[in-house]
């Protein structure tokens, strides 16, 4: 019977074509908005690295001074030079790497082609196996290159083809800053984990801007290059300000990120044993004036405690879905017309002896085909919103792309709604009465 009234939901599109067209349009434009605004939702809140973000953790220390002036219970989110490498340096995690955020300057040495500034990383070799970079040509640099703080460089696949064509850079220096720099790998152009947790603070923001190139950490410190991001500097009163470089690096400065992997999420609990021993050793320093006050945060809680999703971008969300349900409440009155139009086929249906739970089956199915009908129409508008949305920013454009997810949950919120609409006027016209329609016809 389910494909007789399948065939009969198809036929049934044809009658009452403006009813039809209307109900189709009003579910259509509900559906769009919507998931317009859930697929924004979906991106922004999405794993960046779904198979290993329980085992990557960003560890912080609270280096604040004890004299209740700051109050905030969450410790600064970077840490200071020396706590980065007194961390790498102890080696208790399978991988780690630092994260330093800096823009030199690119010489492409062509004619014709002028230097400009370049969004760059400064990070340990074990970054790439850590986040899973995938090279076209060669690959990363290696442990010693970090411990001699080597002057070579990984380009991105767009990068390498700007300054070399189509010649392979391998091997080859590019000129940053004032220095050479010896190419070991090149990334592909598509890699762009979103959001992207590794360089959250110090950075343009988790859905803005691509690494260009990727230098030594040891490199980029040695260089002296200007962070591109929050600084945070903790003196007591009376402290001299911290001026230059090699004072920021000594001071009690929060500037830099540091990322772990561990072997399992369970090895997380003997890491923040680590850390409490590490404060506990700096603490008879002189250093940690507050009580115990470390923080581990794998992937996902990194994001939430950084609010990569909004308030706002969540209450436009529940906005969107109201207009839906408005959507909705128009959709239900267009029904009832609709169905109460064909009152005399169904009343003559019933005195044939159709049951009500037969009559209800029918057109609950015929509603379902509308759905389809306005899922089909709400995916094209969807993509349509879509596209006016990624006109407005860069970070949009980067977000307003459906994947396979979205585009399934469109049919299957466009069916869902139309049936969920449909469940009024559906039981209404199984209630109807055939003596008296077979009495008025």
């Amino acid at each position: 019977m389910l494909g007789y009234y399948l065939r009969l939901g198809f036929l049934g599109l044809r009658r009452n074509p403006v009813l039809t067209v209307l109900v189709v349009v009003t579910l259509a434009v509900g559906v769009a908005a919507s998931m317009a605004t859930l697929t924004i939702l979906h991106a922004m809140s999405g794993d960046p690295i779904p198979h290993k973000s329980d085992r990557l953790f960003a560890p912080l220390l609270d280096i604040r001074p004890d004299d209740g002036v700051d109050s905030e219970p969450e410790p600064p989110t970077q840490l200071g030079y020396r706590d980065v490498v007194a961390l790498h340096e102890a080696g208790r995690a399978k991988r780690q790497t630092a994260v330093f955020m800096i823009s030199p300057v690119i010489d492409p040495g062509r004619p014709g082609s002028p230097p400009w500034f370049s969004e760059t990383l400064g990070v340990h070799a074990d970054f790439f196996a850590m986040l899973e970079v995938p090279f076209v040509r060669g690959g990363p640099w290696t442990a010693d290159d970090d411990r001699r703080a080597a002057r070579v460089v990984v380009l991105r696949e767009s990068i390498a083809e700007r300054i070399f064509g189509n010649e392979d850079p391998i091997g080859r220096t590019v000129r940053i800053g004032t220095q050479d720099h010896v190419v070991t790998g090149v990334v592909k152009e598509d890699w762009e984990p979103l959001p992207r947790f590794y360089r959250l603070i110090a950075g343009p923001g988790p859905f803005a801007g691509i690494e260009e190139t990727l230098i030594p950490f040891a490199t980029a410190i040695e260089a002296e290059y200007e962070q591109q991001g929050e600084t945070r500097c903790f003196t007591t009163v009376g402290s001299p300000p911290v001026d230059g470089f090699q004072a920021l690096k000594q001071a009690e400065c929060v500037w830099l990120q540091l990322w772990i992997e561990l072997e399992s999420p369970a090895d997380a609990a003997a890491y923040r044993d680590f850390m409490a021993g590490y404060v506990a050793e700096q603490r008879e320093l002189g250093r940690f004036p507050r009580p115990d006050n470390q923080r581990l945060h794998s992937v996902m809680e990194w994001l939430a405690v950084n609010e990569v999703v909004s308030k706002d971008s969540r209450l436009q969300t529940w906005l969107a879905f109201g207009f839906l349900l408005v959507c909705l409440v128009n959709t239900v009155a267009l029904l009832l017309a609709k169905l109460t139009a064909r009152s005399g086929e169904i009343g003559v249906r019933r005195a044939l002896g159709a049951s009500r739970r037969a009559v209800f089956q029918q057109y609950l199915v015929e509603t379902g085909v509308l759905g389809l009908a306005g899922g089909l129409v709400g995916l094209g508008l969807t993509h349509v919103f879509l596209w006016l949305l990624a006109r407005q920013s860069d970070e949009l454009e980067l977000l307003a792309h459906m994947d396979w997810a979205m585009l399934g949950t469109t049919f299957g919120l466009a069916l869902a709604a139309s049936l969920l609409a449909g469940l009024l006027p559906t039981w209404r016209a199984s209630r109807v009465q055939p003596a008296l329609q077979l009495k008025s016809q």
